[in-house]
C-alpha cells in the first residue's frame, strides 16, 4: 500500500510542477538602495503590448521586493508612439545612463496569450534582467514560463510568474 502512495504523491508533486518552467543566472546580491530604473520589456509574443502590460504588472511586484524603480518617461503625445521596442529599450537605456541610475530592469515576453482549445489555458513566457547602463553589462537574469488553469486570468498568470522571477533577484 506505500508504494501506492509513494507513486500517488509523486504524481501530484509532478503534475504541481509540471506547468512551470524556471531558468536563471545567479550573480552577486544587489544594493537594494541603488538607483534603480525600469526600461522597455520587448514584446516577442503576438499580444499587442504585451511588453508594456508586464512592465505596470512588474512595477507593483518590485515594490513588494522593496525597489521603487524609476520609469523611462513615455514619448510626448506630439510624437507618434515609437513601434519598435528595441529602439525603445536603445533610448531607454540611453535614457538610464544619463540619470547616472546604477540598475535598471529589462526583459522580455516570449509568449503571452489564452492557448486554444475549449480550456483556454492562459500561457505566459516572461525573461528578466538588470542590466548597469553605464557598461551596458548584464548583471542578472532569470527566464520563466507558466501554462495557467482554464478559469485563471492571463495577468494573474503573469503575475505569478513575474513574481517568481523577482523573487529570485538577490537584494541587500
Amino acid at each position: 500500500m506505500s508504494f501506492i502512495r509513494y507513486l500517488a504523491v509523486l504524481a501530484v508533486a509532478m503534475l504541481a510542477t509540471g506547468c512551470s518552467t524556471f531558468t536563471d543566472h545567479h550573480t552577486a546580491t544587489l544594493p537594494r538602495e541603488a538607483a534603480w530604473g525600469l526600461v522597455p520589456v520587448v514584446n516577442f509574443s503576438q499580444a499587442p503590448q504585451a511588453g508594456e502590460r508586464v512592465e505596470q504588472i512588474l512595477l507593483s511586484v518590485l515594490a513588494e521586493q522593496g525597489l521603487q524603480p524609476r520609469h523611462y518617461p513615455a514619448a510626448p503625445r506630439s510624437d507618434l508612439p515609437m513601434l519598435d521596442d528595441r529602439s525603445r529599450l536603445a533610448d531607454a537605456l540611453a535614457w538610464a545612463a544619463s540619470e547616472r541610475l546604477d540598475y535598471v530592469i529589462s526583459g522580455s515576453v516570449e509568449e503571452w496569450q489564452y492557448k486554444s482549445g475549449l480550456d483556454g489555458e492562459p500561457a505566459v513566457g516572461i525573461s528578466l534582467q538588470v542590466i548597469e547602463p553605464a557598461t551596458g553589462r548584464v548583471v542578472w537574469s532569470k527566464s520563466g514560463a507558466r501554462a495557467g488553469w482554464s478559469r485563471e486570468s492571463l495577468a494573474g498568470t503573469g503575475q505569478k510568474v513575474l513574481r517568481e522571477l523577482a523573487g529570485a533577484l538577490r537584494l541587500e
